[in-house]
């Protein structure tokens, strides 16, 4: 039973020191490849907006709310004309 017992725990040891070693490889491989990948291709710098013009919401990426609206009503409706046919 003791044989066992310390055979198990070795075994448990050896598996946890299995998946530190191998997480901290992860750690420094993705640093790494981070680094690398910022060095040939640096963060993009956002771009300002000349003075007196105000950002439309469609050059910042956000729909307006109109569109959004209309956009939603359209997928309501096909939603429920496709369940009417059933």
């Amino acid at each position: 039973m003791d044989e066992l017992l310390a055979e198990g725990l070795s075994l448990m040891l050896y598996g946890m020191g299995f998946v530190v070693v191998f997480l901290t490889l992860l750690v420094i491989a993705t640093n790494f490849m981070s680094r690398l990948v910022m060095r040939f291709e640096p963060a993009a710098v956002p771009t300002v907006p000349a003075k007196g013009r105000a950002a439309s919401p469609s050059a910042s990426g956000q729909p307006d709310d109109q569109t959004l609206v209309a956009v939603m009503t359209a997928a309501v409706q096909k939603f429920r004309a496709d369940r009417k046919d059933q």
